[in-house]
């Protein structure tokens, strides 16, 4: 199950939580804790973990943290391949928490199979936040710090906000209100992640989301492939001599594009 949502709204504290939930039923669960990387030093924090400290001596608990390296979407590059070689090494549940998410940041969707949105009151704008595609993606919507004021109308707006659009799966995402401080919600919160699931699995949501998050990531290793080969056949001063021209605004790139295809 993925975790996404903008950034302050509590998600390492409400996957802590989880984890401790899905503990309690499951012998292994992991975590992927993905943390943005600086645009200038290519560095991370990785900090998500320390607020799963909790769980650091669990032997049922596996936490990665990765960092985001400058790919888009909320996740890195790699995510989705350490999901699936922690699902082949037996965890009964791997919850994938992205970066601070925004509105155009859904890749989840493609990695995990059950998407909680997470938001909290006092945000400002609470529905500006995650509106658009991220609120496309979601599963289960979910209040946290729901003992903060202004959770009812947090929940409201959310509430207003799913019967503006059509859905695009048949289903329609639960709201549940958590708080991760005290824990209240979360068992709630297993419970609609439960009926989701359950609930893809009858309909075939499952196994679509799964191929087209096959289909996606098949693209995109191509896609690098196929660059990298047309890198190598260009040689590296050719390409370096076209982004030049591009740079002083002596051709634009499109036409840029169409000379190195047709020199390749």
């Amino acid at each position: 199950m993925g975790v996404t949502g903008p950034p302050g709204g509590g998600k390492s504290t409400l996957v802590s939580r989880l984890l401790a939930a899905y503990r309690a039923r499951s012998p292994r669960v992991a975590v992927v804790a993905v943390d943005p990387s600086s645009p200038f030093t290519g560095g991370a924090i990785l900090g998500d973990r320390i607020r799963m400290q909790d769980r650091s001596l669990d032997e049922g608990v596996f936490i990665r943290s990765m960092a985001s390296r400058g790919y888009t979407g909320g996740l890195a590059r790699t995510t989705a391949r350490v999901v699936n070689v922690l699902d082949a090494l037996g965890h009964d549940v791997v919850i994938v928490e992205t970066v601070g998410a925004g509105q155009e940041e859904v890749d989840v969707v493609r990695v995990a199979g059950t998407v909680a949105l997470v938001t909290v009151p006092g945000l400002g704008d609470d529905i500006q936040a995650i509106k658009a595609g991220i609120l496309e993606i979601a599963d289960v919507l979910v209040v946290n710090k729901a003992d903060r004021p202004g959770a009812d109308e947090t929940a409201r707006d959310l509430a207003q906000m799913l019967t503006l659009g059509s859905s695009r799966t048949g289903w329609k995402p639960e709201i549940v209100r958590t708080s991760g401080a005290t824990g209240e919600g979360i068992e709630a919160l297993v419970r609609a992640i439960d009926r989701h699931q359950a609930w893809a699995a009858e309909s075939g949501e499952r196994e679509r989301r799964s191929a087209a998050a096959a289909r996606e990531e098949v693209e995109a290793l191509l896609r690098d492939a196929l660059v990298h080969r047309l890198e190598d056949r260009l040689g590296e001063e050719r390409v370096r001599r076209a982004i030049a021209r591009v740079a002083t605004r002596q051709a634009d790139p499109y036409s840029v594009v169409e000379e190195l295809l047709a020199e390749s």
